[in-house]
């Protein structure tokens, strides 16, 4: 535990260091701006599309470099997101799929995930029921990530409580002709990269194909992929821009289960009994989750070079999943949809003022089908079911331009969704021992979901300087449900009677550069409305109900802080530093006098969470320092509050050297301690009531990386 109350305390001194600065020495500053303009009309630059979240979002927004994360390990989302203010993103069992989560959205899902929009190139990853694949991504492909937290998305048409993440995809005019990367570690874990980008006149290439494979840490957790995207831009004109995208991923996954605490305590790398070998004859077992998914897309920008831009999109994706679990899933979703916007830059009652309008639309055919999951294998037909889901939206945001300084902003949303449920057959086999005895055998049943939701945003965004920036924003939120929280997977008839998910929300914050400080700091405060709780309860089957009224607050603040500069090095313009980078969540997700609960907090979600680094950063491309992760109270599992996920802390060193042409290279180490602990939980109602008290997710060890990248 010493490391931290250290880190803590050097976070502090840096804002001494950046007090004490001499205003001389920033005068004298010679300062060199890079070319900002992006060749492409489709994809702005990293630096236009700071400056354009900087000075249109009245609210939490932000972009992580790839390069950042590209200087260690980058296999998952945790790895490209950690750094990200206001994201808690906590892996199961070190997989591609974790619990991902903005303002406690999707609080009690920690599979498949919910609650915001997971996007490529602005275009929606998920489903049109609303979930997302955390396998559909690839952040050695990006150039960027855009983060939107809560209604700061909803000028792209997202108006979940959790908001958007976009990942921006490498073209041919931002990647390097040629380049290779491989990773490798503990548990076995290998991975490669090869990409390549360029331009031919008046089209540029990229194209990424990706392989992975890990044993896991824990037994039974080995996971392989591939993953290949491309996308091709041509212009047409001097205003006129197409490109289309492909993706493909090929997912593999063992599923190792939650453990009770006594297990996890005992033996955090055991598999869960019957995940892997059934418990009873006939009983399920190796459980899985297999998945494909085939992608096209495609998007044409015309702009007059200054005053308007529209842009139109399309999207097709194919996806079959192969899930045996306590029953084997076998679906296959075709999901397609457009978004149109048109951006507008004019005058409104003799003021600046920038206008967005547009529409998108989704609709998604879903054929599943569950089977008795014999040993890992289909026995007698369950269920099979045709699910639609369609959402048709139409939004827009205005920027008014009060002074030079002061913009007000108002947006809107109006959504319809509907979700259909057509069930040909329900249990008409006969029950394995042990499976689900006594339900009934049901058949021919259909079901109907369907609602409208408006969503409005009201913002003031005040430019201190071209730097930094104060601002407030009041929204409304509208999240329906997806299949999940519709049904129940254990034999009730139809879908549940399931309200959408709204929530009210304020919020307050700043963000900014100042010396050798630079922050991101908001306060939200949010009512929220038939919040979806899914409720673990015996037997496996999960119960989604709306709660009354639940309040989620919280604190996302990001400090990076430059300590120490030219320690080896005299330059002003090129110097070597020692720089610390932090991200500080303070979750109060809570229930709101209710009946049942009290103002009890909700389980699932640690109260604190800290991740900090500390490097020694050199202009000729070394870097070296540890980093902590650290969640410093216990959390509980259940709202009973009977069972708690224990406070931990992981320290971790990495050193690297990273360049834009010839070799780089990277070593890591993580949990250097070795510390036993689970970085989240599920969720169910008791965890002391038999058959509910496997929670626990057991984290990885300790566990070394390398890697090597070449760039030509």
């Amino acid at each position: 535990m010493k490391p931290f109350p250290i880190l803590i305390l050097l976070s502090l001194t840096g804002i001494a260091f950046a007090q004490t600065a001499s205003p001389t020495t920033q005068l004298n500053e010679v300062v060199i701006m890079a070319k900002k303009d992006s060749p492409s009309l489709t994809v702005p630059s990293l630096e236009e599309k700071k400056e354009q979240l900087a000075k249109t979002i009245p609210g939490g927004a932000g972009v992580v470099d790839a390069e950042d994360y590209k200087r260690g390990r980058a296999s998952t989302l945790k790895d490209a997101l950690d750094f990200a203010p206001g994201v808690l993103i906590q892996s199961r069992f070190g997989a591609e799929e974790a619990r991902l989560s903005i303002r406690g959205s999707g609080i009690q899902r920690t599979f498949h995930g919910r609650g915001l929009w997971l996007m490529q190139d602005g275009m929606p990853l998920n489903l049109a029921d609303g979930s997302f694949d955390m396998q559909a991504v690839e952040p050695l492909s990006s150039n960027y990530i855009e983060v939107y937290r809560g209604a700061n998305a909803l000028q792209y048409g997202a108006a979940t409580l959790g908001g958007a993440i976009n990942f921006i995809s490498q073209t041919g005019h931002t990647a390097s002709p040629f380049q290779t990367r491989f990773e490798f570690g503990s548990f076995n874990t290998r991975r490669a990269q090869i990409s390549s980008g360029f331009v031919s006149g008046n089209t540029d290439v990229y194209a990424s194909i990706t392989a992975s494979q890990t044993d896991g840490f824990r037994d039974y957790s080995e996971q392989e992929s591939l993953r290949i995207f491309a996308n091709i831009g041509t212009k047409l004109s001097a205003n006129l821009e197409n490109r289309f995208y492909l993706t493909w991923v090929d997912s593999k996954s063992q599923l190792p289960g939650a453990l009770t605490k006594a297990q996890m305590e005992n033996n955090p790398q055991m598999a869960a009994p019957g995940a892997q070998i059934p418990t009873v004859a006939g009983g399920a077992g190796y459980q899985r989750r297999d998945y494909q998914l085939f992608r096209l897309a495609n998007k044409l920008t015309y702009s007059d070079g200054g005053d308007n831009s529209l842009a139109f999109s399309l999207f097709w994706s194919w996806k079959d999943l192969d899930h045996p679990i306590f029953q084997v899933i076998d679906q296959v979703s075709n999901d397609l949809g457009f978004d149109l916007r048109y951006d507008h830059h004019g005058r409104l009652l003799g003021l600046e003022n920038d206008l967005t309008v547009g529409t998108s639309f989704m609709y998604g055919l879903t054929q599943d089908q569950r089977f008795f999951n014999i040993g890992g294998q289909r026995g007698a037909k369950v269920a099979d079911y045709e699910l639609q889901a369609m959402n048709l939206t139409w939004y827009f945001q205005n920027q008014l331009h009060l002074t030079e300084q002061l913009s007000f902003i108002m947006g809107a949303q109006v959504s319809y969704t509907s979700r259909d449920l057509n069930e040909e057959a329900l249990f008409g086999g006969v029950n394995p021992p042990g499976q689900f005895t006594g339900l009934p055998n049901l058949i021919n049943n259909s079901d109907r979901f369907e609602a409208w939701g408006f969503s409005p945003k009201l913002g003031l965004l005040y430019e201190v300087d071209p730097k930094t920036q104060i601002y407030f924003n009041a929204s409304r939120s509208f999240e329906p449900p997806s299949y999940s929280e519709l049904s129940i997977l254990g034999g009730v008839p139809g879908v549940l009677n399931i309200k959408p998910q709204t929530a009210t929300t304020l919020e307050i914050g700043t963000r900014g550069e100042r010396g050798r400080l630079a922050w991101d700091f908001s306060y939200y405060y949010a009512w929220l409305d038939d919040e979806y709780l899914a409720l673990g309860v015996p037997g496996g089957v999960t119960t989604t109900t709306n709660a009354g009224r639940t309040i989620h607050q919280g604190i996302e603040f990001a400090l990076n802080a430059d300590l120490l500069r030219n320690l080896t090095t005299a330059s002003q313009d090129s110097y070597d530093r020692l720089v610390l980078r932090q991200n500080f969540l303070w979750n109060d997700f809570r229930f709101a006098r209710d009946a049942r609960w009290g103002d009890r907090m909700l389980p699932g979600i640690p109260p604190f969470y800290y991740r900090a680094e500390l490097l020694y950063e050199h202009p000729c491309g070394f870097y070296f320092g540890p980093n902590v992760e650290w969640s410093p109270r216990k959390f509980a599992a259940d709202l009973a509050r009977t069972t708690f996920a224990d406070p931990y802390a992981l320290l971790g060193l990495k050193l690297g050297y990273r360049t834009k042409k010839g070799v780089s290279f990277f070593v890591e180490a993580r949990n250097i301690t070795d510390e036993n602990y689970s970085p989240t939980t599920g969720v169910v109602q008791n965890a002391t009531v038999a058959g509910s008290t496997a929670v626990f997710l057991p984290g990885d060890g300790r566990a070394f990386y390398g890697g090597v990248e070449f760039k030509w």
